[in-house]
C-alpha cells in the first residue's frame, strides 16, 4: 500500500494532535506534532530568561538557537514520539498554560520558524507521516497528499482546553483560557512569517459541534479515499 504524507493544521485547541495521533495509528503512520517543537523553544525561552510579561529579548534566543537540540522519542505505552529538549522529556513541561501564553510570539520568529521547518522536511521525507501545526499544508509539505485545516469556535475552544487543564490539576479560569485562545489566534494568524491561513487545496473541518470519534472517522474517510486514490 503506498504511504501518502497527511497535513493537519488548523487554530489552537481544535483537536489537531489528538486526531493525529488517531490517524497515525489507525495507519501504521508516523506521528510528529510540529506545536510541541515550538513549545519546547518557547520552554527553553522561558527557562533561559528570554521570555516575560515584561520583556522578550529575541535576539538572545536567535543567538541561542544552535544551543536547542530537538529529538522526538517513540513511546510504545503511549503510541506515539515525545518530544525532548537536550535530552530531556519535557512531553508534560510544555503543555501549561504559561507556555501556551508564549508560544505564539516564539513561533512568530522566523528564525526560529527556518530552523524547525528544516527539522519537519527531515522527519517527512520518507512519507507515511501525519503532521499536525499551523503552516504544515502551506510550508513545511506543501505538496502533502492530503490536507486538513480544523476550526471551531473561540469558546469552544477555551472549554476543551480548561476542561483539559482541570483534569491535569492546573489552577485556572476558563475566562484565562479564552484570553490565551483568542491572542493566540490573533498572533497566529497576523504574523509576518507563515501566518496561519487555510492552504487552497486543503479540506476544512469546522468540529465545534463533533465528537472526537465523529471527527476521527472523518479524517481517516478522507485519509482512506486519498490513498486508495494513488494506489
Amino acid at each position: 500500500m503506498n504511504k501518502i504524507t497527511i497535513a493537519i493544521d488548523g487554530f489552537s485547541s481544535t483537536g489537531k494532535s489528538t486526531v493525529a495521533k488517531q490517524i497515525a495509528k489507525e495507519l501504521g503512520y508516523v506521528y510528529v506534532d510540529s506545536g510541541a517543537m515550538y513549545r519546547a523553544v518557547t520552554l527553553y525561552a522561558i527557562k533561559n530568561g528570554l521570555i516575560s510579561h515584561d520583556d522578550f529579548n529575541v535576539e538572545a534566543l536567535i543567538y541561542q538557537l544552535d544551543k536547542i537540540n530537538l529529538t522526538f522519542q517513540f513511546n510504545e505505552s503511549l503510541g506515539y514520539a515525545e518530544v525532548y529538549l537536550n535530552g530531556e522529556n519535557v512531553e508534560s513541561k510544555i503543555r501549561t498554560l504559561e507556555v501556551s501564553g508564549f508560544v505564539s510570539q516564539v513561533a512568530a520568529v522566523s528564525e526560529v520558524r527556518q530552523k524547525l521547518v528544516v527539522i519537519q522536511k527531515k522527519l517527512g521525507e520518507d512519507k507515511g507521516v501525519v503532521m499536525d501545526g499551523r503552516d504544515i499544508g502551506t510550508v513545511v509539505f506543501p505538496n502533502a497528499a492530503l490536507k486538513i485545516f480544523m476550526t471551531a469556535s473561540a469558546e469552544k475552544r477555551a472549554s476543551r482546553r480548561y476542561k483539559e487543564l482541570l483534569e491535569r490539576g492546573d489552577a485556572i479560569t476558563y475566562e484565562a483560557v479564552l484570553e490565551n485562545v483568542t491572542q493566540r489566534d490573533r498572533i497566529d494568524t497576523t504574523r509576518e512569517d507563515s501566518p496561519l491561513v487555510k492552504a487552497e487545496d486543503a479540506i476544512e473541518i469546522d468540529n465545534s459541534e463533533l465528537t472526537l470519534k465523529e471527527q476521527f472517522e472523518k479524517v481517516l474517510q478522507l485519509a482512506k479515499i486519498t490513498i486508495e486514490g494513488i494506489e
